[in-house]
């Protein structure tokens, strides 16, 4: 590059930040993010930021925002910062060791050696050079040490460069777009001495400058929209973060904001878009979907998955904000950096609380508001329901125990079964159908079919999981379903999740071979739809089940044993299955009604009844706020299966916000 070129491109530079140091002209905080990924991108800066007696800090936010330069480290400096007094546990050499190791010390350290170490030294100010003439060509501080450079090596700057080169410049670095002609052209004519700083200004005003420099930092923190690895699963919901990055330089958002807001913006900033949005830089990498979600995490190659899930988070979160290689010390101390293993294990537990996963949340901070406060409200009215019940229930007595446990003894559930039942094919409509069908062996007089629901923990679904939202029931003796048809059941509308509240259709004796369920509406999964179901009961005019191992056909069939396959909907299992289902149960089910009804007094009734009725129109102001947008990110994940989550602690990283400077492991315990 010729020396102009150096020059032009530290003008750029310059009026991305403030125009002259300490004064605040452009006041851009996210534009000084644009000036430092530059300098850290060439090399000129290896340590963290901090104020300290005598030393002037790098500031962008707000109206107190001034151009930072090239800062180099000097000896004796005062006390590092927050985040270095977390880490710096142990005496390091200011040097990289010898081929043979020495210098490597793995003592633990004083306070004043620890402090000492270079990278974590903070930043001085150094004095600027003179100039030649004491005048710069751009006015900024950062020509003169450019001059001072030259002149040591005897070179002279070339010219400024003329303008249709400049505009062009300008135009690529900072919207990396090229300028049409007219507008080269206009810009040629201004005769405005300021022609060059107001087309600066226009630029970063230009929605395309938050989109050009967003790119930069979705790099820094490896953001991707599919999960990686062998799947590589699309992440339809990640796209909200890359927004929020290029509207957060856009608005030019005060950088400590911009770094707090994607570490713990939930817990940070409440009700704000932003504080769940930015979320997304904790779940930017990659995400191992078999390690997570079908190898169980008892097996090893389960809890290395999360082991590697944890170890990205803390990666890019110190790579990201300190540029720090923190992960070098998983297996031993680090070589060249103060930082035990000790450490890298209490960083980690930082973050054992979340998982990456899709999170609801409300774009509008009044409606979020308005949600939480419905949200609390029904939890109250229902915490005084139960608070009712329960004097009822105690009223009851000893009778009503004994009546539970013999209940109780009755409806112990079935062993659990790793078939799950029927799964369709995915699809990306809801609108594509589908069908299931039965073949009994020969025509059988029916008077009872059930299908019973699916559950699974998948995308948080549980119970009712692939229960199509419109089907019908059709019984046959033509296996194509074309010829003498009797419909059963159907339903044109959408249905509701059953639950594992089974749906009966009941038939007068018609006899029949074939039973077929069309699923007409397929239930949502994720961002897809399925049809399934977990067991196809039919009965015979005697009450015997008549399907139980029948062969099963369909459209098609995600066949993966033992959870998912077409033999599963007739093995004779199904979730919610218990072992006494018989007459008796629901005799003293009876009785055990009876017995509350005795218990129950008139104002318990007008107390339940107002409950009842304050949390129905709860609920339906609920359900008239506006839909809630999705975002990938890292959250508190509840699920179950064999993607657990670790829902054990009540929040995300707020602790290592709040209080950087104590140890982290005391803050967090963890896996």
């Amino acid at each position: 590059m010729r020396s102009s070129e150096t020059l032009a491109e530290m003008t750029i530079l310059r009026v991305l930040m403030p125009k002259h140091l300490g004064t605040p002209v452009a006041r851009r905080s996210m534009a000084a993010i644009s000036l430092w990924l530059v300098i850290l991108a060439e090399g000129w800066l290896c340590s963290a930021v901090a104020a300290t007696p005598g030393n002037e800090p790098l500031r962008t936010k707000g109206d107190s925002a001034f151009l930072p330069l090239p800062a180099r480290v000097e000896p004796g400096a005062g006390h590092p910062n927050a985040v270095a007094q977390t880490l710096v546990q142990v005496e390091r050499p200011s040097s990289p060791p010898s081929e043979g190791g020495e210098g490597v010390a793995s003592a633990v350290a004083s306070p004043a050696n620890s402090r000492d170490w270079w990278s974590l030294r903070p930043l001085r100010r150094p004095v600027v050079p003179q100039t030649p003439g004491g005048k710069s060509l751009s006015g900024s501080p950062i020509d003169a040490f450019i001059y001072a450079k030259l002149a040591e090596k005897e070179l002279k700057p070339s010219p400024p460069a003329e303008r249709r080169t400049l505009i062009r410049r300008v135009y690529f670095d900072v919207i990396g777009l090229p300028p049409t002609v007219e507008e080269i052209e206009r810009y040629i004519r201004d005769p405005d001495p300021q022609a060059y700083e107001k087309l600066v200004d226009r630029l970063l005003a230009s929605p395309r400058y938050g989109e050009r420099w967003a790119r930069h930092w979705l790099d820094l923190v490896h953001y991707g929209e599919t999960h990686g690895y062998d799947k590589d699963k699309p992440r339809l919901n990640a796209w909200p973060y890359r927004d929020y990055v290029i509207r957060a330089f856009n608005e030019d958002k005060p950088y400590d904001r911009f770094v707090q807001e994607q570490v713990a913006g939930d817990v940070l900033f409440p009700f704000t878009a932003d504080g769940i949005e930015a979320l997304g830089f904790l779940a930017a990498g990659p995400w191992d979907l078999i390690g997570h979600e079908e190898v169980p995490e008892t097996k090893i190659d389960g809890k290395v998955a999360r082991h590697l899930d944890r170890d990205d988070m803390v990666m890019n979160t110190l790579q990201t904000f300190n540029s720090l290689t923190v992960q070098c010390a998983q297996c031993h101390n680090h070589k060249f950096d103060p930082i035990p293993q000790e450490d890298y294990y209490s960083l980690q537990a930082v973050f054992a609380a979340i998982d990456r996963a899709n999170k609801k949340y409300d774009a509008d901070p009044a409606v979020a508001k308005e949600r939480a406060a419905l949200e609390s409200k029904i939890e109250g009215l229902l915490a005084q329901k139960k608070e009712v019940n329960e004097e009822i229930t105690s009223r009851a007595g000893q009778p009503l125990v004994d009546l539970d446990q013999k209940i109780t003894a009755l409806e112990k559930p079935s062993p659990p079964s790793e078939a799950f039942g029927y799964h369709s094919a995915i699809e990306k409509s809801p609108d594509v159908a589908k069908w299931v069908q039965v073949d009994l062996g020969h025509p059988v007089a029916l008077s009872r079919i059930v299908l019973h629901p699916c559950k699974d923990d998948f995308n948080n679904i549980g119970e009712g999981f692939g229960f199509p939202v419109r089907f019908r029931v059709e019984v046959s003796d033509d296996a194509a379903c074309q010829q003498r048809v009797t419909l059963v059941g159907e339903h044109l509308d959408d249905f509701p999740n059953p639950k594992l509240r089974p749906p009966n259709f009941i038939l007068a004796g018609r006899e029949a071979r074939y039973i077929r369920v069309t699923a007409t509406k397929l239930a949502p999964r994720m961002d897809d739809y399925i049809f399934a179901l977990a067991e196809l009961s039919a009965f015979d005019a005697g009450g015997k089940e008549a399907a139980r191992g029948a062969a099963v056909t369909a459209l098609d069939s995600i066949e993966a044993p033992a959870r998912w396959q077409k033999a599963n909907l007739t093995d004779g299992w199904y979730p919610g299955m218990s072992v006494g289902e018989s007459g008796e149960v629901a005799a003293l089910r009876a009785q055990r009604t009876n017995l509350l009804v005795k218990a129950t007094k008139d104002r318990d009734r007008e107390q339940l009844a107002g409950l009842e009725k304050d949390l129905s129109d709860t609920k339906l102001e609920l359900d008239k706020l506006r839909h809630q947008s999705v975002v990938y990110a890292g959250v508190v994940h509840k699920g179950s299966g064999n993607f657990i989550g670790r829902a054990r602690f009540s929040s995300s990283t707020v602790g290592m916000c709040r209080s950087p400077a104590r140890r982290l492991g005391q803050a967090h315990s963890g896996p």
